[in-house]
């Protein structure tokens, strides 16, 4: 699967596919950016006014929970109404699921509209599997390594037929029957706000580009995680890594990621 990343790479940058992204506050310039980056195209839309005809022209939605209020809530499930009724594939950021009541039911909600695929930490996804009340993360923070979440991620995916991929030290991407592991990236990623928001956007990007969803999951992952670990060979601190990641992006090359890439399964 590592040499078939490249593929990926190169489609996004022919198709430019159109990502619709309903994401937090934090996170939408960041998003924006890299989607840009990556070769994809980005559109910011959380109007309910707009949200049908939107999703309608996107190639994927990705939808984050991550600064939720009433009226995002309705354009957010709305969008995901949309994207069932025309077949647009769909991303679900469920961030700091578990962290509140509120956040576990929206997230629970909107997982049973069916996303394509669920991106989130191992408290994310522990919580919206209903394995823990992600009582063990802070925040958006995760409590518990990735692999911890490896089996609710396999009952998640079969219970909502969603791709599930849970981030950490090393990520995992399951469909319920197969596993795969991606070990890229560097820690210093964690400590730049956003990234793992525009991540999941990334996957909505390659998911709309690709055949089989695990596959496009995992190459997203490693895409990113390659990105990350080439603009941190030179970045002095969180802040220039946040700064040479888009670059490094911009500039990734097939060789690179070919050989840098880690994946498994």
């Amino acid at each position: 699967m590592s040499a078939q990343v490249t593929g990926t790479l190169e489609a996004l940058r022919e198709r430019a596919p159109l990502v619709h992204c309903i994401t937090n506050l934090v996170a939408m310039e960041t998003s924006a950016n890299l989607l840009l980056a990556a070769g994809a195209s980005p559109v910011m839309a959380h109007a309910q006014e707009e949200i049908a005809e939107v999703v309608g022209a996107a190639d994927a939605l990705c939808i984050n929970i991550g600064t939720l209020d009433p009226g995002w809530v309705d354009s957010m499930t709305a969008a995901a109404e949309a994207a069932g009724e025309t077949g647009t594939p769909w991303v679900l950021d469920p961030v700091g699921c578990g962290a509140t009541a509120y956040r576990t039911e929206t997230a629970g909600a909107l997982t049973a509209r069916q996303p394509a695929a669920i991106r989130g930490n191992a408290s994310e996804i522990l919580a919206l599997a209903g394995a823990t009340d992600g009582g063990r993360g802070r925040g958006v923070d995760a409590g518990a390594d990735s692999v911890e979440a490896l089996d609710a991620a396999g009952a998640l995916a079969e219970s909502s037929g969603a791709v599930v991929a849970v981030t950490g030290s090393v990520d995992y991407v399951t469909d319920g029957r197969r596993i795969v592991a991606v070990a890229n990236g560097v820690p210093l990623m964690a400590r730049v706000t956003a990234l793992g928001c525009a991540l999941s956007a990334l996957v909505a990007a390659c998911i709309a580009v690709g055949e089989d969803r695990l596959s496009a999951t995992a190459h997203a992952l490693a895409i990113m995680g390659v990105t990350g670990e080439v603009a941190a060979q030179a970045a002095e601190g969180p802040g220039s890594l946040r700064w040479r990641l888009l670059d490094a992006l911009d500039r990734l090359d097939a060789d690179t990621l070919t050989q840098m890439a880690s994946i498994e399964g």
